[in-house]
């Protein structure tokens, strides 16, 4: 593809870096990236990841804007209130960057539809505030060869990495981290613990970084690494991440999981 004269005013500051010119650019025109929840998260990565000319975006959620949402979930406004949170996105998203596609898919990600939304993406950015969705994108990610960058909150903490399980040896999967999920009442939800809503805009700034990043081949991944953010303490410290061999998903003697 050749990029047009709007483009390349757009991307200005993008095609002066060495490492992403013309050629990046094209790239990430021409990348799909699926977002997994438009909440906390998922604001700031898609409002970077439009912004900086990600071709298609694909946002799966099945909720509604809250007015308790607005505090953190930076993509959404007052008056969509009760809008549905991918029509919201779509809205805020086409008036950052109307050169870009945004593909809405107002449900709930689940092993009846995973497989086949994640097969029409390159990369899967998990937003998601459950375990049940985290497990599920961590094994069908690993069938079909799609990285996972995925990111975590607590109330003042974030948590963030990169999975290529199916590269082999050296490169874990979420499950070599945390093999199963802990009970439903040892990790509260947002509208249990609360979350001091800067701390998102963080993350999700960070995820949208290492989706660029793997995009466009571009310096260290985080695979095999855990990013691990202190908000009260103004910390990162980073944890390295083995793979196990006897981990069920991408074990040496794993049988890839179906949806």
């Amino acid at each position: 593809m050749e990029l047009s004269e709007e483009q390349f005013q757009r991307y200005a500051r993008h095609l002066i870096l060495d490492e992403v010119g013309e050629e990046g650019q094209e790239k990430l025109l021409q990348s799909r990236v699926l977002v997994v929840g438009a909440g906390g998260l998922g604001s700031p990565m898609l409002l970077y990841l439009a912004a900086a000319g990600v071709g298609t975006i694909g946002i799966i959620d099945n909720d509604r804007v809250d007015l308790t949402n607005l505090q953190r979930q930076i993509v959404h406004a007052t008056e969509r209130v009760g809008d549905l949170k991918v029509d919201s996105a779509r809205a805020t998203l086409s008036a950052v960057n109307d050169g870009v596609r945004i593909e809405t898919h107002p449900m709930r990600l689940g092993p009846e539809n995973a497989e086949q939304i994640i097969a029409g993406y390159d990369l899967v950015a998990d937003g998601s505030d459950n375990f049940a969705t985290r497990y599920l994108l961590t094994d069908l990610c690993f069938r079909l060869n799609k990285p996972l960058i995925a990111a975590a909150l607590s109330p003042f903490e974030g948590q963030l990495s990169s999975f290529r399980p199916y590269l082999g040896e050296g490169h874990p999967c979420y499950r070599c981290l945390f093999r199963e999920p802990p009970p439903p009442d040892l990790v509260p939800r947002c509208e249990e613990a609360g979350i001091l809503g800067a701390v998102a805009g963080v993350m999700g700034t960070l995820q949208a970084v290492e989706v660029l990043k793997e995009l466009l081949g571009l310096g260290d991944s985080l695979d095999g690494t855990l990013l691990i953010y202190d908000a009260l303490r103004a910390q990162f410290h980073r944890i390295r991440i083995a793979k196990d061999p006897d981990c069920p998903t991408c074990g040496a003697n794993a049988v890839r999981r179906s949806a």
